[in-house]
């Protein structure tokens, strides 16, 4: 599957909230991707500031601004496990949908 591209930010949760929060209004998000092979450079675009990850299908990834291990790629979707969270990320049509999902802990 064909993940290279850029994407516009249609909607996520709260997002327009945390902006008037932050004293911004109307940021259009842009998310960049390139793919070649397993390699991917992913990139999210806001004015006046980009971050960017390079990652690897099936290799471990540390950094100062992130640490998640083992990206990996299934049914045509990218999931990443950070320690808070678990990302993933899918084509549908022309749209690129990412979804952070909670990591449920458990004690004893």
């Amino acid at each position: 599957m064909a993940f290279s591209g850029k994407y516009k930010l249609e909607g996520q949760e709260n997002h327009y909230e945390f902006l008037e929060a932050i004293g911004k209004q109307d940021i259009k998000v842009i998310t960049e991707v390139l793919r070649e092979g397993d390699d991917f450079t992913w990139s999210r675009v806001i004015p006046n500031w980009t971050w960017t990850n390079k990652f690897t299908i099936g290799s471990l990834k540390y950094s100062r601004s992130c640490h998640f291990k083992d990206p990996n790629s299934f049914c045509g979707k990218i999931a990443i496990p950070f320690p808070q969270y678990r990302f993933t990320a899918e084509i549908s049509g022309e749209k690129l949908i990412m979804v952070r999902a909670s990591v449920k802990t458990s004690t004893l």
